[in-house]
């Protein structure tokens, strides 16, 4: 069965634990990096593993996936939110792969920073798969293998700065503020039967208790096995590295049809800009500060739970 596994600071050290409900027992060892963990401990062992044991009020919560990690990220990878982005779904047809600032990386109840320069800041809850081993050359990743190459899943919110990510192209940029990249709460490890929960898993994000976005992984357009086998063609993967799959809709950002865009494609580039962030400035969905984002991800019987993250909007001091 699926296992939890937290990273947490106790007593001014960085620990890694089994997290049943709200107690956590410790992972003896020293592991400095999520994929040392992984690649030093079986998940039969965790499951086996008995000792002395924390509650989770008594430490502080540190993201699974450690700052090394390389941050890899699925855009507009659900057929809705291709279309709220502005994107024709039927001409739309390849996977469109960006990164994210590794120091972007937060623990899951973070606070969020919203820079003093960012009017239009955005959220997307988003499937995070935590890679087993390496990859070094092109590979064939099937559903039949996929639990070959990776290991668990984590919540991600891709908090993203729109007025910097549209206008000047700068998908890196707009998502890689520091505080930008909450992950967790826990990593959650998947025995190889449970691998095809990641196709049956809801993702649910609240503002302030609304709900804005609530969609299935049964929706993704570009599944992980494709898009491995894709990117092994192209890169290097390390233990413990992240991809993170895409958001469905639900985003505050609004982007004009691909009718309007070529219309405004004729318009000076000062014009065109000023259109669109007018038409921004009029979406009350942007988070402010005050405002508390919720993301939860399980499949419908609760046997694979990623957990809650709680982020509230702060002020860039």
């Amino acid at each position: 069965m699926s296992l939890n596994i937290i990273r947490f600071e106790h007593q001014n050290r960085a620990q890694w634990g089994v997290i049943r409900g709200i107690t956590i027992t410790p992972i003896p060892g020293d592991y400095a990096t999520t994929g040392a963990l992984i690649l030093g401990i079986s998940i039969a062992d965790l499951a086996a593993l008995q000792g002395p044991t924390l509650s989770l009020s008594e430490v502080r919560l540190l993201s699974p996936v450690t700052a090394n990690q390389q941050f890899i990220c699925q855009g507009a990878n659900y057929r809705q939110h291709m279309i709220e982005s502005g994107m024709d779904p039927d001409v739309k047809t390849y996977n469109m792969i960006f990164t994210k600032a590794q120091s972007c990386i937060a623990p899951a109840d973070t606070d969020v920073i919203k820079p003093r320069r960012v009017q239009f800041l955005d959220y997307e809850i988003e499937l995070g798969l935590v890679f087993r081993k390496a990859i070094r050359g092109p590979v064939v990743v099937t559903d039949s293998n996929l639990h070959e190459f990776v290991a668990g899943a984590v919540i991600v919110n891709d908090y993203s700065a729109r007025d910097v990510q549209i206008p000047q192209m700068q998908f890196y940029k707009g998502k890689s503020f520091r505080t930008f990249g909450p992950i967790g709460p826990w990593l959650t490890l998947l025995e190889p039967a449970e691998i095809a929960q990641l196709k049956a898993l809801r993702l649910t994000l609240t503002v302030n208790g609304e709900i804005r976005q609530n969609d299935s992984t049964a929706n993704l357009v570009h599944g992980p096995a494709e898009t491995l086998t894709e990117l092994s063609g192209v890169q290097d993967f390390a233990p413990g590295d992240l991809l993170a799959t895409g958001t469905p809709a639900g985003c505050a950002l609004s982007v004009p049809s691909p009718a309007k865009q070529k219309l405004g494609a004729l318009l000076p580039e000062a014009k065109k800009w000023k259109i669109f962030l007018n038409v921004q400035s009029k979406r009350t969905q942007y988070l402010k500060v005050g405002d508390v984002v919720e993301a939860r991800i399980s499949n419908a019987d609760g046997s694979v739970d990623l957990g809650a993250q709680r982020n509230r909007i702060v002020a860039e001091g």
